[in-house]
């Protein structure tokens, strides 16, 4: 198992981490603070958390109701 984490380009990979992290705090942010979102929020929650990268950038996307 020690090899394996050894093997791992954690320089490739560490930045990518850091940005979905970002991503996803920051888009977790938004859902509780928007007053109205395009369908419900524990749904938005649940893609924002689980889909990874994508899911806060489809959340930006599609997720935001436009005022």
């Amino acid at each position: 198992m020690e090899t394996l984490l050894n093997e791992i380009p954690w320089g490739i990979i560490a930045p990518i981490l850091v940005i979905q992290l970002i991503l996803m705090v920051v888009a977790l942010i938004d859902l509780v603070r928007i007053p109205q979102t395009n369908g419900p929020k524990w749904v938005w929650a649940i893609v924002i958390v689980l889909v990874n990268l994508l899911g806060p950038i489809v959340y930006f996307i599609f997720g935001r109701k436009n005022a």
